[in-house]
C-alpha cells in the first residue's frame, strides 16, 4: 500500500530534501520530520506556500505532477490591485506566457482568507489597494500562477496552494504534516 503524506509548506522553504547551501540559509523539507522514502508530487516555488503532496507511489506521482493527467490545483491569491471581472477574463480564456499558451484558469474573487500570518509578512503599500483570489489551474509550469496574474496587470503578493485533487489544507499548520 503507497503512502500519501500532506504537508503545509511554510514560505521561503525549498521543496527538496537536501541543499548545496546551509539549512539555516534556505531551509529544505529535511528539517520537518517528514518520513523517509517519499517524494513530493509537484513542486512549490520557495516564495509560495501551502499544500505539498508526499508519495512512495511513482504512479501517484507521475499522475499528480503530469499537466496529461489535469489533476487540479487550487491556490489563494492575494494580488496586487483590485481586478473586476473584465479583468480576470484572459485568466478564463487562458493567456500566452513565455513558454505558450496556458489551458483556461477557474478564477474567482473572494473575500481574503482567514490564514496564518506569513514570514516575512507580505509588503503593504498604502496607496495600492490588493485583492485575493481563488484560481484552479490544471497543469502546473513554473510560476504559473504568478506569471498569469502578473500577465493580466495583477502581480502575486502572497500564493498559498490549497487544494491537489481532493486533497486539502483544512486543518493543517504551517509546517505540519498528515499521514493520509
Amino acid at each position: 500500500m503507497s503512502r500519501v503524506i500532506i504537508f503545509n509548506k511554510p514560505c521561503g522553504v525549498l521543496t527538496q530534501f537536501t541543499d548545496s547551501r546551509s539549512p539555516t540559509e534556505r531551509p529544505t523539507l529535511s528539517g520537518f520530520g517528514l518520513p523517509a522514502a517519499v517524494y513530493t508530487a509537484g513542486r512549490l516555488d520557495r516564495d509560495s506556500e501551502g499544500l505539498l503532496v508526499l508519495t512512495d507511489d511513482g504512479r501517484l506521482q507521475a499522475r499528480i505532477s503530469s499537466p496529461k493527467a489535469r489533476t487540479p490545483k487550487s491556490y489563494l491569491v492575494q494580488v496586487e490591485g483590485d481586478p473586476a471581472e473584465a479583468d480576470l477574463a484572459p485568466l478564463r480564456r487562458g493567456l500566452t506566457l513565455k513558454d505558450g499558451p496556458t489551458r483556461p484558469a477557474e478564477v474567482r474573487r473572494i473575500a481574503a482568507p482567514e490564514l496564518w500570518p506569513r514570514d516575512p509578512p507580505v509588503r503593504v503599500r498604502k496607496s495600492v489597494p490588493d485583492s485575493w483570489l481563488e484560481v484552479t489551474i490544471t497543469e502546473g509550469r513554473n510560476r504559473q500562477v504568478r506569471r498569469m496574474t502578473a500577465a493580466a496587470g495583477f502581480p502575486t503578493l502572497r500564493l498559498v496552494r490549497w487544494r491537489v485533487g481532493d486533497w486539502t489544507l483544512d486543518g493543517l499548520a504551517p509546517g505540519a504534516w498528515r499521514e493520509l
